[in-house]
């Protein structure tokens, strides 16, 4: 690994001019800020890279969730497991003291190898809010495709570095939709809490809620969706509340009060790494190897597979590239890694035999977002809790259902912001495109119009009897609709299509997919929680079986 704790930004200082102080869990911050040092990239303790030449028994392509789950449950079974990852491994602090950057004070580590940043929420009260950084391999990607950026997290626990946190299980009603191959009674009997219990999740203290400040503005949010007569959920997730609790004391640092979500949150959240991913440290059988990508898999001579790896920089130069052999691969480099990948594969004869399903079946969870100019009457609070801990259902009136999600500023905006999920009927497809050398996916901006519909259904009513406005001073000037991106990126190996029933990929024994490509577009809900349950259903027959 390169020791990062130099570069060339490192030696700039910290203007004092900022004309905006902060902002939050979805939007980024316009501080005129230098570069703060970023973490070095190191392995866990004791681990060393993979070898060029090496033989692994498996070799788990993805540190995210369905990764995470196959890694921990095959050394649990007696497997050695090889663990590979595009990112950082985000576990030394850097030159400020934290391993995270601030939401609020983005700098070098915020962003996956750009050199502006390209934040969800692109402008605040007529200002632009994208600053300069220098480029490097940062932990949340915004990758642009044609009609749409997709958010994921690049580091050692992928996804779960850099989501909000929200850990819902769908409605039961819903599953048949979701994964109709999937026995449902088995899912919510065994599978959705194993995953809940792996994942440490909870709920907040309603009595606790009822008082904070730093949940004015989820109050608010309540008290609109029931005078509209809409169902308020209060939505486990997975932080440590008597850590926050301790944070609006004053006592502890503070993490969730401070904004720190989008790029990292250095002490309340249970991200993978204090959760199946220490689980994992513990048995002694899993080795995982940050900024490595893999870029070939294909049947060796021998058996098994011969994977080529690029082994990265932290500017995202390559600066080797090994062959290792592995008998079996898990694809679990999220959604649109996965896709990309098998795709390419696919197209350039490494694994002709793979299903035409490949790289089908994708949608972004009808995302969409939006924000309320409320009354004066109706302040939301200058300190604003990044994690969200309530929704919206309007599902089976309108097909949506919608984050009370913060903005916190740090400043009184008398606002309401929100990440609606719903209905969306499209799906993508990733395909091959020989001239550019890459797999391209073809969504369509307009395609987010069902997803805008059905949000309507909620916010329409309520700025009815509220007597309120959309803002339109978040994604643009005078636009209301956030329709440009998603966080949710689901699909494209799609369960049963692309894979047998149980992520088995067709065409060829030993390889597998475990992560959100299985999920056809859409979970209703915040997908990560499914993506875990599904994942130990799927590895549970796979070790069974196979092993």
């Amino acid at each position: 690994m390169n020791d990062t704790t130099k570069h060339d930004g490192a030696s700039r200082g910290v203007s004092r001019r900022r004309f905006i102080s902060g902002t939050g869990s979805l939007l980024g911050a316009a501080a005129l800020a230098g570069h703060v040092t970023p973490a070095r990239a190191a392995a866990r303790a004791g681990a060393a890279p993979i070898g060029n030449g090496a033989h692994v028994p498996v070799l788990v392509v993805g540190t995210g969730y369905g990764g995470s789950v196959a890694a921990l449950r095959l050394a649990e079974a007696g497997v050695d497991v090889h663990m590979i990852e595009m990112g950082m491994a985000w576990d030394t602090p850097g030159a400020d003291g934290k391993i995270f950057a601030n939401t609020a004070r983005p700098d070098d580590r915020s962003f996956w190898l750009r050199t502006r940043t390209k934040q969800p929420i692109s402008n605040f009260l007529g200002f632009p809010i994208d600053k300069n950084v220098n480029r490097y391999t940062g932990i949340l990607d915004a990758e642009e495709f044609a009609g749409i950026t997709v958010y994921q997290g690049r580091g050692v626990g992928g996804g779960s570095l850099v989501n909000g946190g929200m850990a819902v299980t769908p409605r039961r009603e819903n599953f048949g939709a979701i994964l109709p191959s999937v026995d449902a009674d088995e899912m919510y009997r065994t599978y959705y809490p194993r995953a809940n219990a792996g994942l440490g999740v909870t709920t907040i203290d309603p009595a606790w809620f009822d008082t904070a400040d730093c949940y004015q503005y989820a109050r608010v949010g309540r008290k609109h969706a029931q005078r509209s007569g809409f169902p308020f959920l209060f939505v486990p997730a997975v932080y440590d509340w008597d850590y926050m609790k301790q944070e609006a004391a004053g006592t502890v640092p503070r993490s969730a009060l401070d904004g720190e979500i989008l790029y990292g949150n250095n002490h309340g959240k249970k991200s993978l790494q204090k959760t199946y991913l220490q689980k994992i440290a513990a048995t002694g059988r899993v080795a995982i190897t940050p900024l490595h990508k893999v870029t070939s898999v294909s049947p060796a001579p021998g058996g098994g597979y011969t994977v080529l790896i690029d082994q990265l920089d932290t500017s995202g130069r390559t600066t080797a590239t090994k062959s290792v052999t592995a008998d079996k691969v898990f694809f679990a480099a999220g959604s649109v890694g996965t896709s990309k990948l098998l795709v390419t594969l696919k197209a350039t004869g490494a694994l002709p035999l793979l299903d035409a399903e490949v790289g089908k079946g994708w949608g972004d969870n009808g995302n969409v977002m939006c924000g309320r100019a409320n009354h004066l009457w109706d302040a939301t609070g200058k300190i604003q809790s990044s994690i969200p801990t309530g929704g919206i259902d309007n599902w089976d009136a309108g097909g949506a259902f919608a984050e009370v999600a913060p903005l916190p500023t740090g400043i009184e905006t008398w606002a309401s912001f929100y990440l609606a999920i719903t209905k969306s009927p499209h799906r993508a497809e990733f395909t091959w495109n020989a001239a550019a050398g890459k797999a391209e996916l073809n969504w369509r901006t307009a395609w987010k119009q069902p997803s805008i519909d059905a949000a309507r259904t909620i916010f329409d009513k309520i700025n009815r009897k509220e007597g309120t406005i959309y803002r339109s001073d978040l994604f643009g000037l005078n636009k209301v609709w956030g329709d440009h991106l998603t966080y949710h990126p689901l699909g494209g190996a799609v369960l049963d299509r692309a894979t047998d029933n149980y992520g088995r990929l067709h065409g060829y024994a030993g390889l597998y997919v475990i992560d959100g490509a299985l999920i056809p577009g859409n979970t209703s809900v915040n997908p990560f929680v499914t993506i875990t349950a599904l994942a130990e259903r799927n590895i549970e027959r796979i070790v069974a079986a196979d092993l």
